[in-house]
């Protein structure tokens, strides 16, 4: 298990950033520690070695930590954190210079399913990739997965989340996918996807109307495809009302 500190100049800000995490997680895949502001009514705004030290020590009970910072005095406080831990410890501690909203979202989402340090690591470095390509930015491409071997089987669905995948759903289907041994690609319309990667589903941009295509194969492909199918009947975790929106009809002057 990897578990996330989360170090902020303001306790408020990191709050607000462990709240949209949480909804990202269900279960104990993961544990999230905030070190955010500092012990002075007057000037609270800053940050304190020592409270990244203790939030750090205070999820060590995993596989590894991963650290998120927002900025400046930050990123001294959680290298001065790293230099007070045992140095045991400190050996399994990450700092990552990620985005401290969208890293930390990515990075809970790939720890909770079970994902190792480093995978962790990647998916919290290119949570602005997604943003970066949809506002035409010049960001890498999305990195084309491969299609399973020819006797992978598949399922499809049309999605109806007025939203499409957006993050929380996209979240529930990395969650529903990552037990399985088998290899797996979301298609939609030729581009192929890793969909055990919430960065990855971000940039397939699936919308309201699209047809998805999950396709498996190996060991597990059967229990995948059944999970996304069960995923897909509940619109991955969201209400959808199958009331149909009333439309406007004119008298043309």
């Amino acid at each position: 298990m990897i578990n996330i500190v989360v170090v902020s100049h303001s306790a408020l800000l990191a709050r607000g950033v462990e709240q949209l995490a949480r909804q990202m997680m269900r279960g104990d895949g993961c544990k999230l520690a905030l070190a955010a502001g500092v012990d002075d009514e007057q000037h609270p705004i800053g940050t304190d070695a020592v409270k990244v030290m203790e939030a750090i020590e205070a999820v060590a009970d995993g596989d590894g930590v991963l650290v998120l910072m927002d900025l400046g005095s930050a990123l001294l406080s959680a290298e001065t954190a790293l230099d007070l831990l045992d140095p045991d410890l400190a050996a399994n501690v990450r700092l990552c210079a990620a985005p401290l909203v969208e890293g930390t979202l990515a990075a809970v989402v790939a720890a909770n399913s079970g994902a190792a340090l480093e995978q962790v690591v990647a998916e919290a470095q290119g949570a602005l990739q997604a943003k970066q390509a949809q506002l035409g930015e010049g960001s890498p491409a999305a990195k084309s997965a491969a299609l399973p071997l020819a006797q992978g089987k598949s399922a499809t669905w049309t999605v109806q989340n007025p939203h499409g995948l957006h993050a929380r759903p996209a979240a529930r289907l990395v969650e529903a996918l990552a037990p399985f041994k088998a290899e797996l690609v979301l298609e939609k319309q030729g581009q192929c996807i890793d969909p055990r990667s919430l960065n990855q589903l971000a940039l397939l941009q699936v919308r309201h109307g699209d047809t998805i295509r999950l396709i498996a194969d190996g060991a597990q492909a059967d229990e995948a495809l059944a999970a996304f199918k069960a995923l897909a009947e509940q619109h991955f975790g969201e209400t959808v009302s199958e009331r149909r929106q009333p439309s406007l009809h004119g008298i043309p002057v």
